[in-house]
């Protein structure tokens, strides 16, 4: 008898729901969270399993790898469209979360996500470690205001290689507040240090990297953005087209039609958070900085027909696309306009 199989998956434990013909449930099991227990516990099954499904979360690439080494076909799927097919189940349990995702899995309704690579992930993991950084930086800057605001201390707009000597300064009359204030500045300086040294390691990482490398001949594109495509992307061989970069990205406006209405809204969001916010700083930086281009004279050109914000959105979807291109094809930026320019 031919199965499916759905996973969900929690930190310490996994739900298993084994479908058979006609959607009925053949058997339910748990295992621990680890890939050699769920390849035991499937693998002990007395069935033909045509596939395993689980939704794409924090522990998902780890295990989908560990289950696919093990021979068995794999299927990552979206989170969205798990989420908002289990939502309309009335009662809410790993089991029944288990059972949803089989179902899912056996009637074709979701997408599938790609499993990224090791070196993207560690790549992923240097970048999320320096915005975590970077956060707890203007966390502890905004606390410093806000301890200073209660005393009638304003530090107004300072720059940031000047903002210890002013608080050092609005401080110095009160002890109690200055030992507090110096404090948080230590804690500050050493996050500024291991910021410093994550940007010296990512500088690295994209130097000695061809695709970025080539990425970077984009003006706009530094390390941190060429690094966030590289690894969102991983393989640019699974889209077809370089063109569906900006729908995967999110950077595509939300369509809502019925009947005789038909709505164009804001973008979907959907996707990758950090590359549509890598994209969009890039966009930022090409559009009022760098040397003169062709993409930039575009982008200048929607921004007077449509307004800044419309043209900076447009711009960013349209560097992924190019970006794609350009590591599919292994050519730099063009600063002329050229046919490789409108793919």
């Amino acid at each position: 008898m031919n199965v499916f199989i759905g996973l969900d998956v929690s930190l310490a434990s996994t739900a298993i729901c084994v479908l058979g013909p006609q959607g009925k449930i053949v058997e339910e099991l748990q295992a621990d969270s680890e890939p050699e227990a769920l390849v035991h516990a499937v693998g002990s099954l007395p069935y033909s399993i045509d596939a395993i499904g689980l939704e794409a979360g924090p522990l998902s690439q780890w295990l989908s790898k560990g289950i696919e080494e093990a021979g068995f076909e794999v299927v990552l799927m979206e989170t969205r469209l798990v989420k908002a097919a289990l939502k309309a189940m009335p009662i809410k349990t790993d089991r029944r979360d288990a059972q949803g995702i089989a179902r899912l899995l056996q009637m074709g309704w979701y997408r599938s996500v790609h499993r990224k690579s090791v070196s993207s992930q560690e790549i992923r993991a240097v970048l999320t470690a320096r915005k975590s950084v970077q956060q707890a930086i203007i966390n502890l800057e905004l606390s410093m205001r806000g301890v200073l605001r209660n005393f009638g201390l304003k530090l107004g707009h300072v720059t940031r290689i000047k903002y210890e000597a002013r608080v050092r300064e609005l401080v110095d009359q009160n002890d109690i507040l200055s030992a507090s204030a110096l404090s948080l500045l230590r804690a500050r300086e050493q996050l500024r240090a291991e910021l410093a040294s994550l940007d010296t390691k990512i500088t690295g990482l994209a130097r000695h990297d061809d695709v970025c490398r080539l990425m970077m001949t984009m003006p706009g594109v530094g390390p941190i953005v060429a690094l966030t495509v590289r690894s969102a992307i991983d393989d640019p061989n699974r889209f077809a087209r370089s063109k569906d970069v900006g729908p995967w990205a999110g950077l595509t406006p939300r369509r809502t039609q019925s009947g005789e209405m038909d709505i164009v809204g804001q973008i979907t969001k959907a996707g990758d958070r950090g590359l549509r916010t890598a994209l969009y700083q890039a966009a930022m930086i090409l559009m009022h900085r760098g040397a003169p281009n062709w993409l930039q004279s575009w982008a200048l050109k929607v921004a007077h027909r449509r307004g800044a914000k419309r043209a900076i959105v447009a711009l960013a979807r349209r560097i992924g696309v190019i970006l794609h291109r350009m590591w599919r094809d292994g050519t730099p930026f063009r600063f002329t306009q050229s046919s490789s320019a409108t793919a």
